[in-house]
């Protein structure tokens, strides 16, 4: 359902509040560039840092802006499921096509309470989800095994498997088949993930690059093998300075080189560390960013 070059959007800041104006212009650099899909108040959207108000208006300005021309997919993940619940049903509420949902994080619930909690959400809110497993964020691991079980709900579409291990990747698509699309949560990995049956990215690099990210997977999905591994490899060093610090500290901070949008991020989170700008800067140069 959801596929392809899909953008986990950064949220952009200005003087403590959300940047209304620049936001919708990143959804239009995105969609003039070939992204598939969007997804507003992921982690790269600071989502664990906005009010609950914020996390509404910014959803519904991606709504409105997108205007039905790719889907829309809320992050509306928590860590207590009925607040999941909540948050679900407004993004339905607001046009959302689809919402990604974070497993539990700090409670460090068993298998069987992250079947129960994802198993809650799907139940209450008719919308297609998206499990989103990220355990080096969150300390827990969604098993290959609980997916295939949450696999068998309706509303439960799609998994972005976000713990670099193409082992467990593989695990989900050998138990899954054609239940759960599998979506890869790291950019160094999408062109493995998919060459195991994956249906594309939730990317960090695509807020910077978004023609480039919708050209490997369109090139995948083409069948031109050798156009899809020179992306692949290419993109490998600007998809790694996304990480030189936590995301989306450095892809904010990339995004606002370009001169889309302010590099504000809020506490915790601290602006990129003056040796890892100057890195950033001498990569993006190389690849003629900026």
């Amino acid at each position: 359902m959801f596929q392809g070059s899909i953008v986990a959007i950064v949220t952009p800041f200005n003087n403590h509040a959300v940047d209304e104006e620049k936001l919708r212009e990143l959804v239009e650099f995105q969609i003039e560039n070939g992204t598939d899909a969007i997804v507003p108040c992921g982690t790269t959207g600071e989502s664990s840092t906005l009010s609950y108000e914020e996390h509404d208006r910014v959803i519904q300005i991606v709504v409105e802006q997108v205007n039905k021309r790719v889907p829309v997919i809320a992050g509306t993940g928590s860590n207590s499921t009925h607040e999941a619940i909540e948050i679900t049903k407004h993004a339905k509420e607001l046009g959302a096509d689809g919402a990604l949902l974070v497993t539990p994080y700090y409670n460090k619930p068993s298998q069987e309470g992250l079947y129960r909690h994802y198993k809650a959400v799907a139940d209450a809110v008719a919308l297609p989800q998206i499990l989103y497993n990220v355990p080096g964020r969150t300390g827990v691991n969604l098993m290959p095994e609980t997916v295939a079980r949450l696999a068998e709900h309706q509303n439960i579409v799609a998994i972005k498997e976000a713990t670099g291990s193409l082992q467990q990747a593989s695990e989900v698509l050998a138990l899954c088949g054609d239940k759960l699309d599998v979506l890869s949560g790291d950019d160094f990995i999408t062109l493995p993930i998919m060459a195991a049956g994956g249906k594309g990215v939730i990317s960090v690099t695509a807020n910077i690059m978004p023609k480039e990210i919708a050209s490997l997977v369109d090139a995948f999905n083409a069948g031109n093998m050798e156009e899809a591994r020179r992306l692949h490899l290419y993109l490998l060093k600007i998809s790694n300075a996304m990480f030189i610090e936590s995301n989306p500290v450095p892809v904010k901070t990339a995004v606002s080189l370009m001169g889309k949008c302010s590099d504000e991020v809020r506490l915790p989170l601290a602006p990129l560390m003056e040796a890892n700008k100057a890195k950033l800067v001498a990569i993006m140069k190389e690849y003629k960013l900026i």
